[in-house]
């Protein structure tokens, strides 16, 4: 997928508010700080589309993009930042419940996840939330320019053993050296654009 065109639509803290559109949906999550907005800034070939945040866990709506007037970016809160207020963060996990529940147009989650850190129970619990639903995960990797190549091969498979899938289930990425952007744009034209139903 070639993506032309890139815009902001609207955010919401809640289903009410969400576009009632029927394009096809992708949905972006991770812990704050991962680097989830840099990542989609870096497929969709802007530098400011979506804001990147001075304070890590400050957003709490779901912001959506409109990329190629076809297909629907949904940018979750990140969730997990030790320096949120408790109250803000436990609304997280109910917010992408919610999120989930109310999106039928969702085709593909991309959960984030830092290189340099093992995902635990957060991480899994929302796999096994879009499990539920039938919507299909990318795990995928952030700032990988950040390690050795070798440090990388060993990183992959340990986040693929903690969150107990293989290793060709995990993407690799850098918003900085880019890579990985090819492999994430045509998942996102196989799900959004071809109706494939498989990450891997």
């Amino acid at each position: 997928m070639k993506i032309t065109k890139a815009v902001f639509v609207k955010s919401s803290m809640n289903p009410k508010g969400y576009p009632s559109y029927d394009h096809p949906e992708i949905a972006f999550l991770g812990r704050s700080n991962v680097g989830k907005s840099s990542l989609i800034n870096m497929l969709v070939g802007s530098a400011s589309l979506v804001k990147v945040g001075s304070r890590p866990g400050v957003t709490t709506a779901v912001n959506f993009f409109l990329v190629n007037d076809a297909v629907s970016i949904a940018d979750l809160p990140g969730f997990g930042y030790a320096k949120v207020p408790k109250s803000v963060k436990q609304a997280f996990v109910p917010m992408i419940r919610d999120y989930c529940a109310h999106r039928r147009n969702l085709r593909i989650a991309f959960l984030l996840i830092d290189v340099r850190r093992t995902p635990d129970d957060l991480e899994r619990d929302i796999i096994t939330l879009l499990s539920d639903k039938g919507i299909p995960v990318a795990l995928t990797i952030t700032k990988c320019d950040k390690v050795s190549k070798s440090a990388l091969r060993t990183r992959m498979k340990e986040i693929a053993e903690a969150l107990m899938v293989e290793t060709d289930q995990v993407f690799p990425t850098s918003s900085k050296t880019k890579s990985g952007k090819r492999e994430l744009l045509r998942l996102i034209g196989d799900y959004c654009l071809r109706g494939a139903t498989s990450p891997d």
